[in-house]
C-alpha cells in the first residue's frame, strides 16, 4: 500500500500504477486532506480484466464508492506507439486506470478538475504532437480522452496552434537557446522557491560569482557549433548588477557567443527597486530587444505581504523610464492568488497595468511550492488566504482580449491553487520564442550559471536530458570546473550534435 497522505492510500498490482496516481491525487488533495479516509484499489483478475475501486470513508456520514472494470482500447495501443514498441500496451493500460480513477473521485467527491486527469507541465504539447502526426479533433480529444473541460481544451488547442506557427517561423532543429542565471534578489518572495539569493546576505558573493559565470561562457561557447537563436538572462533579479557589471556580463555574452542570427535578446528586469535609467540605457546599448519589469501586484498591501520592498508608483516609473529608454516590448508578470488578495484586488491591478500598456502580460496561478516561507512559515499568513482564484485568472483572460493580446503558451505546475495554470499574452509579433521554446522542448537549451539546467536532444529529438548545475551560489564558484566539464563530458559521451 503506497501512502499519499495520512489519509490517503494506493494499492495496485503494477507500482508504476501507484506513481500515476500521486500527482493525481495532490491535484484534488493539496493538503493532503480527504474529508475522510480514501481508498485506491487497483487489481487484475484472472481473466486479465483490471478492476479499480475507489472508497471514502469521511469522518461522519456514509461510506461512498465507485468501482469500474477498464478495458483497454487497442486504438490507445495504437496512439501510445504501436505493435513495435513492446511498453505501448503497459502505458495504455496505465492511462485508462488513472483515467477510470479521476472519473471515480469525480464521482464521490462531486468535483472536476479544470486539467481533468492531465498532471504534466506540458498539457499543450499533447496538442503539438498531435497536429506534428496530421490527426485533429484535439479539443475533443483532451476532453473525451482527459476529462479536460471544455474552456481549457480550447485553450490549448488555440495556444498550440499559436505556438505551431511561432515554430514553424524557425528552423529551430538547427539552433539552440542560451539562458544566463542570475540568482540575486533585493528579498525572496514569500512563494519563491527559485535559487534566489537575498542580496543583503549574499553581496560578497556577487564578483566571485560573476567571474565563474564568466568562465563558463567562455568555456562553454567553445562547445557549440549550431546557430544561436535567444538569449534570455533570467533570474532571481540580473538588474540588481550594477551597470558596470551588466554591461562586462553581456560583453561577455557578446564576445563569446556568434550573434549574428539571434532572434531575440531577453532580460528579466523583474523588481522595479532594482531598475535605473543607467541599467537600462546599458541593457539597451547593448543589443537587449525585450526586457521584463514584473509588479506581481499593483495593491501595496499585497507587496509588503510577499516580502517585497517596492511599492505600485515605482513599478509605474520603471514603465516610464524603459520608455523613454526607448524599450518597445515589456512584458509584466502578474500572479493570480497571492496572500490575502480578492477578486477585486486583482481586477484594481488589471486597470493599473491597462495604464501602462505592456505588450506581453504573463498571468502565473500560485504555486504552493514546499520550501517557499508561505509552506514553511504558515503561521505568518494565517487567514490570508486568497479567494476567487479562477475568477482572478479569467479576468485576466478578458483583460488580455480586451487589448489585443493572444494566449501565445502555456504550461503548468506542481501544487498550483485550484489546479489552474500560468499562460502568457502577447501583442501579435510580441512574443518571447525562447518560453515556447523551452516550454514544448524543441530546442536544445545552454543554460550557465547556479542552478542551471542544460536541456541536451537525443535520439534524434525524441528525447531531451538534462545536465544541471548546483544550485548554491558558493558551491558554483568552488566547482565550476565541475560545471563546465558535466556539459562537456554529456556532449562527448552521448556524441551530442551541438
Amino acid at each position: 500500500m503506497r501512502q499519499a497522505s495520512e489519509s490517503i492510500g494506493i494499492s495496485a498490482f503494477d507500482p508504476l500504477m501507484e506513481d500515476d496516481f500521486l500527482p493525481l491525487l495532490h491535484s484534488f488533495f493539496p493538503d493532503g486532506q480527504a474529508g475522510g479516509t480514501l481508498e485506491i484499489g487497483i487489481t487484475q483478475e484472472d481473466d486479465g480484466n483490471v478492476k479499480a475501486r475507489t472508497t471514502l470513508i469521511p469522518t461522519s456520514g456514509d461510506i461512498r464508492t465507485a468501482e469500474d472494470t477498464v478495458v483497454l482500447d487497442p486504438e490507445d495501443i495504437e496512439i501510445e506507439g504501436g505493435a513495435s514498441d513492446p511498453g505501448a500496451e503497459r502505458r495504455a493500460l496505465r492511462k485508462e486506470v488513472a483515467r477510470a480513477v479521476y472519473l471515480q473521485i469525480v464521482k464521490i467527491t462531486g468535483r472536476k478538475l479544470p486539467w481533468g486527469m492531465l498532471t504534466g507541465v506540458r498539457p499543450t504539447k499533447l496538442v503539438l504532437d498531435r497536429m506534428d502526426k496530421g490527426l485533429g479533433m484535439h479539443a475533443s480529444y483532451l476532453i473525451d480522452r482527459f476529462c479536460v473541460t471544455q474552456e481549457k481544451a480550447v485553450l490549448a488547442v488555440r495556444v498550440a496552434r499559436k505556438e505551431n506557427e511561432l515554430l514553424d517561423s524557425l528552423d529551430y532543429r538547427s539552433g539552440f537557446s542560451l539562458y544566463v542565471g542570475i540568482p540575486f534578489c533585493p528579498s525572496i518572495c514569500n512563494y519563491c522557491t527559485f535559487g534566489s539569493h537575498p542580496l543583503s546576505r549574499f553581496g560578497d558573493y556577487v564578483e566571485p560569482y560573476l567571474e565563474a559565470l564568466g568562465r563558463e561562457i567562455a568555456e562553454t561557447s567553445k562547445l557549440m557549433t549550431k546557430r544561436l537563436d535567444c538569449v534570455y538572462v533570467g533570474g532571481g533579479t540580473p538588474t540588481i548588477l550594477t551597470p558596470k557589471q551588466l554591461e562586462q556580463l553581456i560583453s561577455r555574452i557578446r564576445e563569446n557567443f556568434d550573434m549574428k542570427d539571434v532572434r531575440e535578446f531577453c532580460v528579466e528586469a523583474g523588481r522595479p527597486d532594482s531598475i535605473t535609467k543607467e541599467k537600462l540605457e546599458v541593457l539597451r546599448d547593448c543589443g537587449v530587444t525585450r526586457i521584463s519589469i514584473n509588479p506581481q501586484s499593483m495593491v501595496e498591501r499585497t507587496l509588503r505581504t510577499i516580502g517585497r520592498a517596492h511599492t505600485p508608483e515605482q513599478i509605474v516609473e520603471a514603465f516610464e523610464t524603459a520608455r523613454s529608454c526607448g524599450f518597445d516590448n515589456i512584458n509584466a508578470d502578474l500572479i493570480a492568488g497571492l496572500s490575502g488578495e480578492t477578486p477585486e484586488d486583482f481586477r484594481y491591478t488589471l486597470s493599473r497595468i491597462g495604464e501602462l500598456a505592456p505588450e506581453s502580460l504573463t498571468i502565473h496561478t500560485l504555486a504552493h511550492k514546499r520550501a517557499a516561507r508561505l509552506n514553511t512559515n504558515p503561521e505568518m499568513y494565517e487567514g490570508l488566504e486568497a479567494t476567487g482564484v479562477p475568477e482572478m485568472v479569467s479576468m485576466g483572460a478578458a483583460w488580455a482580449s480586451e487589448h489585443g493580446l493572444e494566449p501565445y503558451y502555456l504550461y503548468r505546475q506542481k501544487n498550483m491553487t485550484e489546479s489552474l495554470e500560468n499562460i502568457g499574452y502577447s501583442l501579435p509579433g510580441r512574443e518571447c520564442l525562447y518560453n515556447v521554446l523551452i516550454m514544448e522542448e524543441r530546442q536544445m537549451i545552454l543554460a550557465l550559471g547556479a542552478g542551471a539546467s542544460s536541456k541536451f536532444v537525443r535520439d534524434c529529438a525524441e528525447r531531451f536530458e538534462r545536465v544541471e548545475n548546483v544550485k548554491s551560489v558558493k558551491d558554483y564558484v568552488e566547482r565550476i570546473d565541475e560545471m563546465i566539464e558535466r556539459k562537456r563530458a554529456y556532449i562527448e559521451e552521448y556524441k551530442i550534435r551541438v
